[in-house]
């Protein structure tokens, strides 16, 4: 039975969600720069040091997201949740213990990162495949706006946060304002009301092994024609943006010749980008329509990449901000509405191996994107390296321009899982049929 729609507004179980993120989006800042602080200033890293800081807490994500998602369908996504966040908050309090017994040491905080991205891994998976069973299919892109919002409002406002309180508490001790977001997190979490039923074996039976559910999720993405092209896209957008981002800062600074204050400058136009997607994405998805919205977006985050090797040695920052601005509500309005489309078009069974699948694809191209970037620089030049990265971003809109998720107007419904019989002649995996409207004309838009 579908729950009534009454908005999100009138959702509690929504609204505690949102609630209990929105605190924990803010903790993160906090840790986010304390962590990389302590290890550099108090603890002295040395640069191989602090460059696995960054490594360990994305290798999760390469090992442990496909199999996230396949104990995130098996298990209850509340509860994954709650202990993903009840996790970390232990594991950083850890920090300032050691601290105060002046006992730590970089390795630590090397392992706590591999902890904290394992139970991140988990987290994120369920999260996104929770959210369909919570709130109503048309309401995913409302929901996925606010969560959003939130995050990049916490972006804007976090990092002076963080930087307040360590001078006032000290680096170590700030992280206990994380732990304490999470534990809020955790409290929200535990009073949501919302019950999952999550599949059962017949009797007698066990659940199917890892890796055939592991494929299934893996084919689901590569042969549903719209998770392909979304995926195929995606990935090429993290492969080019990062290859930028990984020496944007070295261009500002040596080539451009700019000061720490323009830098910070710079950066603060992303975010500001950020909000705006998540303040008028949903409204634009109702006038233009589901796919051309994914198209428009994923065209502005690529265009504003050659913003950067754009802009003039003697006047840098209104071309460098507008880059940043474009690409923080390209990127932001296109994930919104990429990441709701996902979330309803995928049986609810599925949800955790998708975005499992999809989080592996698509995130596997970033540490690419860094080497190439950091070669490039190095055989040629900075602004030839971001040249590459900004024409190559715009191979990004290909997938989708070519594709027929441009024809989706409205949140289509999950498509028909075939019968037992059908299954087992596939072997158990889920042919992506039929679509919504697969002809419907592009005439709809009127």
């Amino acid at each position: 039975m579908r729950r009534p729609s009454s908005g999100l507004w009138r959702n509690p179980d929504f609204l505690k969600l949102w609630t209990g993120q929105s605190i924990s989006e803010l903790g993160s800042q906090v840790s986010g720069l304390a962590i990389p602080l302590l290890a550099a200033l108090s603890l002295h890293a040395s640069a191989f040091q602090f460059s696995l800081l960054g490594v360990l807490g994305f290798l999760p994500f390469i090992l442990f997201a496909l199999p996230a998602g396949v104990w995130v369908d098996r298990l209850r996504r509340r509860y994954i949740l709650i202990v993903g966040d009840a996790a970390r908050a232990v594991l950083l309090a850890l920090i300032p213990i050691l601290w105060a017994l002046h006992e730590l040491q970089v390795w630590h905080l090397l392992v706590l990162e591999f902890l904290i991205g394992i139970f991140t891994v988990f987290f994120d998976v369920a999260y996104q495949s929770y959210l369909p069973a919570l709130i109503e299919r048309e309401d995913l892109i409302d929901g996925n706006s606010k969560l959003q919002l939130t995050a990049s409002v916490a972006s804007v406002s976090g990092p002076p946060i963080a930087a307040g309180l360590m001078a006032v508490v000290g680096a170590a001790n700030a992280i206990l304002a994380d732990c304490a977001s999470f534990v809020a997190s955790t409290l929200f979490m535990i009073s949501m009301r919302h019950r999952e039923t999550p599949p059962k074996p017949e009797p007698g039976q066990k659940h199917p092994k890892m890796w055939p559910q592991v494929k299934e999720g893996l084919n689901w993405v590569a042969r549903h024609p719209w998770l392909r092209s979304i995926a195929m896209c995606t990935g090429t957008s993290n492969f080019f943006s990062t290859l930028s981002n990984a020496i944007l800062i070295l261009y500002m600074a040596r080539t451009l010749e700019l000061s720490k204050i323009e830098i910070a400058i710079v950066f603060v136009a992303s975010p500001l980008g950020s909000i705006v997607a998540g303040l008028v994405t949903n409204r634009v998805n109702r006038r233009i329509g589901v796919g051309p919205t994914i198209l428009a977006t994923i065209s502005v985050s690529s265009v504003a990449g050659l913003c950067y090797p754009l802009a003039p040695h003697s006047f840098p920052l209104p071309l460098l901000m507008a880059g940043g601005a474009l690409f923080g509500f390209g990127a932001v309005s296109y994930n919104i509405t990429q990441v709701s489309l996902r979330q309803a078009i995928t049986p609810e069974r599925l949800q955790g191996r998708m975005n499992a699948a999809m989080r592996w694809i698509v995130w596997g191209t970033i540490p690419l994107g860094t080497l190439l970037g950091g070669a490039l620089a190095t055989w040629f030049s900075l602004r030839t390296a971001l040249w590459v990265g900004g024409i190559g971003n715009m191979l990004a809109i290909l997938p989708i321009a070519f594709s027929s998720v441009l024809k989706v107007r409205e949140m289509p419904e999950p498509v028909r899982e075939p019968t037992q019989a059908q299954a087992e002649f596939d072997g158990g995996l889920i042919e992506p049929h039929p679509l919504p409207n697969p002809g419907a004309p592009a005439a709809a838009d009127a």
